[in-house]
């Protein structure tokens, strides 16, 4: 899985870039390796927003893409929510793939 990573108001160093790669391992390990991660970074600049650290995660796979975003006082929390959230579509759009695939495959059912 190649994964991109964008900072908006915020610098990405490589320690945030390693953080980012050892959060999504587990997504990673679910989809191809022609699937293309982009994690985009920013911090909201607004004082009235408490939760300013916002991580949002958009995941390109061959029929589908997925996003999901997290926001948070930390921006380890928040790749953390977005990891979590991302793992939990992921795993949800597999398992509907392979139901439609194992009714397309198995027998018809006689009727009573």
């Amino acid at each position: 899985m190649q994964i991109e990573v964008k900072g908006r108001n915020v610098p990405v160093n490589d320690e945030l870039r390693e953080l980012v790669e050892r959060k999504f391992r587990k997504v990673a390990a679910q989809v191809s390796d022609l699937a293309r991660l982009e994690i985009e970074l920013r911090e909201e600049r607004n004082p009235k927003i408490a939760e300013s650290q916002v991580a949002a995660v958009t995941l390109y796979l061959k029929r589908v893409k997925l996003h999901a975003e997290g926001t948070s006082r930390e921006m380890t929390h928040a790749i953390r929510l977005c990891s979590d959230e991302l793992a939990r579509q992921v795993k949800r759009d597999r398992d509907k793939r392979r139901r439609r695939r194992e009714a397309r495959n198995s027998p018809p059912q006689p009727a009573v």
